[in-house]
């Protein structure tokens, strides 16, 4: 069985902008972002993806990575 890994932490060490820098930018908690980072979120919003690839000029399959276990 495979699963998602998001790869956020690796875009935005790329782009050099802190955890509480792009939670501010995207409208979103630290704790949340902090969620998505350490891959224990469950499910994301496409707004709140939307709004991550913006502030990172970036592309949902540079966060998102399907890996089979």
């Amino acid at each position: 069985m495979g699963k998602i890994i998001v790869n956020l932490d690796v875009v935005m060490a790329r782009r050099k902008i802190s955890a509480g820098a792009l939670a501010e930018e995207i409208g979103i908690t630290p704790a949340n972002l902090s969620i998505l980072k350490n891959n224990k979120a469950k499910a994301i919003r496409f707004s709140t993806l939307e709004e991550i690839c913006r502030a990172l000029d970036c592309q949902p399959g540079d966060i998102l990575e399907y890996v089979d276990q």
